[in-house]
């Protein structure tokens, strides 16, 4: 391992200026101080103090009150390769000399350090969905104007694609230059969507990723005079940005999901603690959908069809299939995880992937089962259909997210009981702000309906 002084060296030599050590806060937005490198060595020792009381969904720590410490994973510092000036290093809070109960970053490395007690790695992968727009007198349009001449997609559309290039290409280098490895990258169903898929990493890695991620994309957007949005859905006729975690647990090397080669049933090749993983993770889907899904836009997406023109190939029900997009899982059959479909664009990574993660290593623990795949196309059917063959919708609101999450011990467990009391709190004040607030629909529908 590089030591301090070896890391500092290295950023100079490759021109770096600036050092930020970033953590994020309850809705998975990261916070930092700027330091010029010459302080590296002081940072890296926790010279950042910051006051996260004023921060959201980040506790209760008034004015009076000690300081949070951060501690930057110096190993994990990345140059930014679309300003070299800056390197950036994911970050851990510490209050009073012990890690900061509503630290993002910390909830997941429990789960990590659990998943090793239980002899595995986790591995994650995600397929962020963004939005890239431009704002017009005609409010906000897709960055590329032929992209409204096609209805009602433009899905894997190779002509707006390459029409694109501006945003897409930059993005690529940039992936690629941190080492993350593209797999491809594509024109997605609504109006400026795109979807990036590029290398898993470990768990913790990859939370890491997501959140410099987002930074590229905005620069990268800005730097076309449009914005890269991660509002899960941005109209109410558009396809909703998810962003699929895609995790596995690997045991000596090599991927545990995968049946063994004299295994009896393989079923679709998966192994017996595939299958457990997943029915953990649907048991506790409801709690986990209110930080997967943690907006109330969040939940315009999750509908068979809504406003839209055709089907929404959005999660809509809480059970799993094989190659079945309508459900909140799913064991595909052409690699070895559990995607967990229904996360969006504006989930907190670290959080999302915890909850995750936790849910599955307790099925494989209580050696739960899975039950059956449902392959049906649950679009067709109605709700009584599919309550009568045990398949459920997932929450259809903020609020009922909220209860299901409040209700279940496990999520207070994971997060600890201090930050899932916060995030409860801060996330049914955001609740009762949008129910108690007129909306334009409503002075449509009523104002003069008398």
């Amino acid at each position: 391992m590089s030591t301090v002084k070896e890391v500092q060296d290295s950023l100079r030599s490759q021109g770096v200026r600036y050092f930020i050590g970033a953590f994020v806060d309850g809705l998975g937005i990261p916070k930092s101080k700027i330091v010029p490198i010459d302080a590296f060595a002081s940072a890296a020792a926790g010279s950042e103090l910051y006051t996260v009381g004023a921060m959201e969904a980040m506790g209760e720590l008034g004015p009076n009150e000690d300081e949070c410490v951060g501690i930057p994973d110096i190993a994990r510092t990345v140059v930014l390769p679309w300003d070299t000036r800056y390197a950036l290093a994911p970050t851990d809070l510490l209050f009073k000399g012990a890690p900061y109960t509503h630290c993002s970053r910390t909830v997941l490395k429990r789960q990590v350090a659990a998943a090793a007690l239980d002899g595995f790695t986790c591995n994650m992968g995600i397929e962020p969905e963004i939005y890239v727009l431009k704002q017009t007198a005609d409010g906000w349009q897709p960055f590329v104007d032929e992209d409204k001449w096609n209805v009602p997609t433009r899905g894997y559309d190779v002509d707006t694609s390459m029409l694109a290039d501006k945003f897409l290409e930059p993005m690529v280098k940039y992936i690629d230059a941190l080492g993350w490895q593209t797999y491809s990258f594509d024109h997605e169903g609504g109006q400026g969507q795109y979807e990036f898929d590029f290398r898993y990493t470990d768990v913790l890695g990859m939370a890491d990723r997501m959140v410099v991620f987002r930074l590229m994309s905005k620069h990268v957007a800005r730097s076309l005079g449009c914005i890269a949005t991660y509002m899960p859905k941005p109209w109410s006729e558009a396809f909703g940005s998810g962003a699929h975690v895609n995790m596995s647990l690997s045991r000596d090397g090599a991927n545990a999901f995968v049946a063994p080669k004299d295994g009896a049933a393989q079923r679709r090749g998966y192994s017996e603690l595939a299958y457990q993983f997943t029915a953990g993770v649907l048991r506790h889907i409801h709690a986990i959908t209110l930080v997967a899904c943690p907006t109330v836009n969040s939940y315009k997406r999750l509908n068979p069809r809504g406003k839209m023109n055709e089907m929404s190939w959005a999660p809509v029900y809480a059970a799993y299939g094989h190659n079945n997009r309508t459900l909140a899982a799913r064991l595909p059959t052409n690699r070895h995880c559990l995607e967990v479909r229904h996360v969006d664009s504006a989930t907190n990574f670290y959080l999302s992937s915890a909850m995750i993660l936790a849910a599955g290593l307790s099925g494989i623990r209580d050696k739960l089962e899975a039950g059956q795949p449902c392959e049906l196309n649950t679009y067709e059917y109605s709700e009584d259909e599919l309550a009568n063959k045990g398949i459920h919708r997932l929450p259809k609101t903020l609020g009922a997210a909220i209860e299901a999450f409040s209700e279940d011990s496990f999520a207070r467990e994971v997060m600890g009981k201090e930050f899932h009391s916060s995030y409860v709190k801060y996330k049914r004040r955001e609740w009762e702000d949008y129910c108690l607030t007129v909306s334009e629909w409503e002075e449509k529908r009523y104002m003069h309906a008398w």
